[in-house]
């Protein structure tokens, strides 16, 4: 019985071995995503060896995109299926939704890569910028940058949009702010349709 005592971890422990924190461990236990085998006779929780490799898996799956309740519902709907083939839909049709989430996200990253790499091209010719104007010179810069269109990223920043409103206005009195990229997009379809038509 005292070698088996021996063998459990308190919670100070199983953080130690894990990298995390004692609150992290707390709030796993309070998911139910993690339980104490039993606790010492002064109140401690402890742990068997086998909660490291609970908590490393949980640390995997959150680094991974998963978020705790969503590891909470995948547990449940494990020990809640009453036939094997019914938990292994679950997890099928979660780790199906997990992919498609995933592949959108890639998608994402992907255009915000493209997004910063233009950003950064348009940059880099302003390190050579004779003028030294102040920012209100960036609204109207006539440098070539080397590209035809102001990058999107930027655009919503040096683009000028009148006080109190989001919209472009190009007939009255403009102040630099912040355009909603949405409008900056607009703004550039309506021009590479006006180029097209004009092409004909």
């Amino acid at each position: 019985m005292e070698s088996a005592a021996n063998n459990l971890l308190r919670v100070g422990d199983l953080a130690r071995l894990t990298g995390k924190t004692v609150r992290a461990i707390h709030l796993y236990e309070e998911l139910g995503l993690l339980r104490p085998a039993t606790r010492s006779s002064g109140g401690f929780r402890l742990y068997e060896r086998g909660a490291v490799e609970r908590v490393r898996w949980i640390g995997m799956l959150h680094g991974l995109g998963f978020s705790l309740n969503e590891m909470t519902e995948v547990l449940k709907g494990w020990w809640k299926s009453e036939l094997g083939p019914e938990a292994m839909e679950r997890l099928r049709a979660l780790f199906q939704s997990k992919l498609e989430q995933t592949r959108r996200e890639i998608e994402q990253h992907r255009q915000l890569e493209l997004e910063l790499r233009q950003g950064l091209a348009y940059l880099e010719t302003c390190k050579v910028c004779p003028t030294h104007e102040s920012v209100k010179g960036c609204v109207s810069c006539s440098q070539d940058h080397g590209m035809e269109h102001e990058p999107a990223l930027l655009a919503g920043i040096t683009s000028v949009a009148e006080a109190g409103s989001p919209r472009l206005k190009a007939s009255r009195a403009l102040e630099p702010g912040f355009v909603p990229l949405a409008h900056v997009e607009t703004a550039r379809r309506r021009e590479a349709m006006r180029k097209e038509l004009d092409s004909r």
